[in-house]
């Protein structure tokens, strides 16, 4: 595998586990706050409206910057709705602003390996990817519900520095050439874009 590949792997798992784990942190923070009860699930939605909304725009800006890049910022605005969460934003918001966040880090995820590797290694690239993807999906929760069963704000503060770390891995990801950048970086173009896209 090229250098590098083994960094983004820990990123990636890092930066997933610590996604899984803030739904559970944010449940058992609702709980503590005495949050009423139609809080809960609209965690999740106010999680997945950035995927709907920013779906023109998170692979144009994944494009326009260096990947590792792009996942190194999205790790900072993860850490930056957690650090919300910490000093008193609502939790339904603050998990608005890590939702942000994991829109604009899955396009660079998925688009860095084709720069990273040539196509014959894509496979089982994309097969190390899942993986950590799926360990993580399972590995989360657990992690979420027991450090925040508790205490919370212990929870969320554990998750923070699992974001921080994920973001200073992203930082030693090798910066690769931009592959290719977006003909126009105007509203118009970005959503017609999209749609032709979509449609094909």
């Amino acid at each position: 595998m090229a250098k590098g590949f083994y960094t983004l792997l820990i990123a990636q798992f890092l930066s997933a586990i610590a996604d899984n784990a803030l739904l559970f942190a944010a449940i058992a923070l609702l709980a503590k706050l005495n949050a009423p009860s139609w809080h809960e699930p609209l965690l999740r939605e106010f999680f997945v409206i950035s995927y709907i909304i920013l779906a023109p725009f998170v692979g144009p800006f994944a494009d326009a910057l260096p990947k590792g890049r792009v996942m190194f910022l999205s790790n900072g605005l993860k850490f930056a709705g957690c650090v919300m969460a910490l000093i008193g934003m609502p939790p339904l918001y603050a998990y608005a602003i890590v939702g942000v966040g994991a829109a604009a880090y899955s396009p660079a995820k998925y688009g860095i390996l084709t720069e990273m590797l040539p196509s014959h290694k894509l496979i089982k690239a994309n097969a190390w990817m899942e993986g950590t993807t799926v360990s993580a999906i399972i590995l989360g929760p657990v992690l979420g519900a027991s450090i925040s069963a508790n205490n919370p704000y212990l929870g969320i503060a554990c998750i923070t520095v699992l974001y921080l770390l994920a973001a200073a891995f992203n930082y030693y990801i090798p910066k690769l050439p931009i592959d290719h950048q977006v003909q126009q970086k105007t509203l118009w173009f970005l959503l017609r874009d999209f749609w032709h896209a979509f449609i094909t």
